[in-house]
């Protein structure tokens, strides 16, 4: 090979996601593993074994840097599969993590500060659920039946849990229906130093459009992050589900290119390159720093890596 094709090549190479200085970071992937973990009680599905040892194989072809682990709803409020992630990543430090404790439980407060001791620089966000439709009334701890979901933001217990999490220096992780928008944008607003991610791209195409110009609000607080991932929710196509280009389009000029994170790059690597597909299609118009902030630096920079 020719001196100078040999250096065209490693420029190339420098521009690909994972390369030196472009990190390709997976900001939102479950890792299951029910023969050797069993799920919850409450567990409001059971999914089938996705695990450790597989996810492991798979990151590394796919030249994955680093990868959240969001602690699934299936194992509720028991993080001992994620801790046996933790101890069994093979390169240290290639994981973090996010919790899930109720925030309605006077107690969620002491867990979350004991599991943040116990692993320290690992858990980096308390993850809130508020899945609940127009018109349902929230849930409550006092249930005792249900899983750890739909919980009403203004309950002074929550908003003592949402602080917890910002004096421990985590972000709060908000999965939600688009109609949550407005009750996270008034407690987030309180505890401005906490940053907020919002997974899913705030479900945007499972409520009204007024609803989604909530979710964009959001981007008003400083240290609000617009997850990319579960595309699939907010499109009636299939990859790269072209009709939710506005709302991507809309929230990059919202948030912009730093407050915008990549999740859901895949299990495997067929899963990996629909993803990118995905990517490239609804991040065409950006350029390519911008799309390398999205891809990892952000990440990085947000998460400690």
């Amino acid at each position: 090979m020719l001196r100078r094709e040999f250096l065209a090549g490693m420029a190339g190479a420098a521009a690909l996601p994972g390369a030196a200085g472009t990190p390709l970071i997976e900001t939102h992937v479950h890792i299951f593993d029910p023969e050797l973990y069993p799920y919850h009680k409450l567990a409001p599905y059971k999914a089938p074994a996705s695990t450790l040892k597989d996810y492991l194989k798979f990151a590394k072809a796919a030249g994955i840097d680093h990868t959240l682990i969001v602690h699934p709803e299936p194992y509720q409020d028991d993080h001992s599969h994620l801790e046996y992630c933790f101890a069994n990543e093979g390169t240290p430090g290639f994981f973090k993590g996010t919790c899930l404790f109720d925030p309605q439980d006077p107690a969620t407060a002491k867990r979350m500060t004991e599991l943040v001791k116990k692993l320290p620089k690992r858990i980096v966000a308390l993850r809130i659920h508020e899945q609940g439709k127009p018109g349902e009334s929230y849930s409550c701890i006092c249930d005792g039946e249900g899983p750890i979901k739909d919980r009403d933001l203004s309950d002074p217990v929550v908003r003592s849990s949402w602080k917890a999490a910002v004096d421990l220096g985590l972000a709060v992780q908000m999965h939600f229906l688009p109609h949550h928008a407005p009750s996270i944008y008034k407690i987030a607003s309180e505890f401005r130093s906490g940053p907020v991610i919002l997974d899913h791209m705030g479900r945007a195409g499972m409520g009204k459009p007024e609803d989604f110009d909530e979710v964009v609000k959001l981007a008003k607080l400083p240290k609000a992050y617009f997850k990319f991932s579960g595309v699939r929710y907010s499109s009636k196509q299939d990859v790269p589900y072209a009709d939710a280009a506005p709302y991507v389009r809309r929230a990059f000029e919202a948030f912009g290119p730093e407050r915008i994170l990549w999740g859901g790059l895949g299990h495997n690597m067929a899963e990996h390159e629909a993803a990118k597909k995905v990517f490239d299609h609804h991040f065409a118009f950006t350029t390519e720093e911008q799309r390398a902030m999205v891809r990892g630096k952000n990440a990085a920079r947000l998460f400690g890596w």
